[in-house]
């Protein structure tokens, strides 16, 4: 069978269909009308020969042949990304997109104000934040700038140590005021204990820290660190934080001597993207940035 060459602008609203469920809300995602989102997902399944959606009182469910299309659809889809950043600017002026790509705590509670230094310092930049714990694939060029917590190892990309963040045990003021400040582990059990949900890794990797946060004893569980943030600020116990953010929100260190360990940052970014100026400003300039905002004291 000849199939007809498919255009991306179909394919896209494929991928639209499949992310959001319903034409109409692919429609306003990729701000066409609704009828031209129907017709290209008719023209879709035409060219390729069956059904890829089916109606339910849920909205539009993709068949196991749609499903089977999901990968490739999403592969053209950063394919696409990537080109319009390539676009955006050419390599030697610092104008353009940039996309930066990082957890959900870092992106939320650190980049914010490490980025608006950058583009203070270069404001004909346009940055694209990626919050993601999936660690996006920086020699797929799915982001441009990566900051992670443990050093990255894909093939033909530059890392750079920023710092470190400094971690222990820490509770609001009020929560110390009220229980009294811990002085031994045995005395945690007055607490309420903040700690990993389901992820089983993290729960033996604290205990080795001597934090021992098991189900049987934590209460609050989580396996986001941004939730786990938030509860901790929010005064639902004691929780592990590092002591750059506990300083900035006021949080008070317990029992320093059972928990006081590193974790590494890392930024990285392809390396032939270093030839790009604006990724490489960005790149230059957050390093610098990170590495002052881990070497604030508590």
């Amino acid at each position: 069978m000849n199939t007809p060459q498919l255009h991306w602008e179909t394919q896209r609203v494929f991928l639209a269909v499949l992310r959001t469920g319903s034409l109409s809300a692919a429609a306003r995602a990729l701000g066409v009308a609704q009828a031209t989102a129907r017709r290209r997902i008719d023209e879709l399944e035409r060219s390729v020969g069956m059904s890829l959606f089916v109606r339910s009182p849920k909205g539009l469910m993709p068949t196991d042949a749609a499903r089977g299309l999901v990968g490739h659809a999403e592969s053209m889809a950063l394919a696409a990304e990537a080109f319009t950043r390539a676009a955006s600017a050419e390599a030697s002026v610092p104008g353009g997109t940039v996309r930066v790509t990082s957890s959900r705590l870092m992106s939320v509670e650190v980049l914010p104000l490490l980025l608006r230094d950058v583009r203070n310092a270069h404001p004909e930049l346009r940055l694209e934040l990626s919050v993601c714990n999936r660690q996006e694939d920086l020699a797929m060029q799915e982001a441009d700038v990566a900051v992670r917590i443990h050093r990255p190892t894909e093939s033909a990309v530059v890392t750079r140590h920023v710092g470190d963040l400094r971690l222990g045990l820490y509770a609001t003021e009020e929560l110390v005021a009220l229980n009294g400040t811990p002085r031994h582990e045995s005395e945690l059990d007055k607490y309420s204990l903040i700690g990993p949900d389901r992820n089983l890794t993290e729960v033996a990797f604290l205990g080795q820290q001597g934090y021992l946060c098991t189900a049987e004893r934590a209460v609050i569980r989580t396996d986001d660190h941004l939730a786990q943030f938030a509860a901790l600020r929010a005064g639902l116990g004691i929780g592990m934080c590092s002591s750059q953010l506990a300083s900035r929100h006021g949080l008070v260190r317990v029992l320093p001597k059972l928990v006081d360990f590193k974790v590494g940052v890392w930024i990285a970014m392809h390396q032939d993207l270093r030839r790009v100026r604006r990724i490489a400003l960005v790149f230059d300039a957050l390093a610098k940035s990170l590495s002052r905002f881990l070497e604030a004291s508590e």
